[in-house]
């Protein structure tokens, strides 16, 4: 009844494409990832060492907990701030945020919202 012959296909899809067009999809992903997301990471960690090891006292910081204070003492491996008067606080390095002048500076859309609550 049916004596039709039936081939096989070629496993590379009869198409014969190369095995670098199935993966430069894979790759141009990779290369996106890593101009958007792992290089500027990369940056910003590396602008946090530093600005953690060139503290210095008298510098005034935020911790990541949101506490300002003031370095009075450093280690290599810890940091003493003073918080208030007579109160002083121990913490390790890497709970530093930043400098507290960098934090306290009013970005652009603060100061509009500030001139429209004038008027």
């Amino acid at each position: 009844m049916f004596e039709s012959t039936a081939f096989a296909q070629d496993p590379t899809g009869g198409g014969g494409s190369s095995p670098f067009g199935s993966f430069a999809p894979l790759i141009l992903i990779g290369v996106i990832f890593w101009f958007l997301l792992i290089r500027p990471q990369k940056k910003k960690q590396e602008k946090h060492r530093e600005m953690l090891n060139n503290l210095k006292k008298g510098d005034r910081v935020i911790t990541n907990g949101g506490l300002f204070g003031t370095v009075i003492g450093l280690s290599e491996r810890k940091i003493v701030l003073r918080v208030a008067e007579n109160v002083k606080m121990e913490f390790t390095r890497s709970a530093v945020q930043g400098l507290a002048s960098e934090a306290e500076k009013p970005s652009g859309k603060e100061e509009k919202d500030e001139r429209a609550e004038d008027s």
